[in-house]
């Protein structure tokens, strides 16, 4: 697994559990599998930019925020 998509996906799973959400309400709102959701966050999955912008406007967070 990349160091990146640790990053990015621990990022996403920070600011869906600042939100009190579940990754099934997370992925709803991106129109994403919550398998898929759950992958990224734990830095499983290589994603697209497509479903980054996706996550970020499911989580109302800029997408560059994702990387920090």
């Amino acid at each position: 697994m990349s160091d990146i998509l640790k990053i990015i996906g621990g990022n996403i799973k920070k600011y869906r559990e600042m939100k009190a959400i579940t990754q099934e309400e997370l992925s709803s709102a991106c129109k994403l599998h919550r398998n898929y959701i759950g992958s990224v966050e734990r830095g499983a999955r290589n994603l697209s930019v497509k479903s980054l912008q996706k996550i970020s406007i499911g989580l109302n967070v800029k997408i560059e925020r994702l990387f920090e």
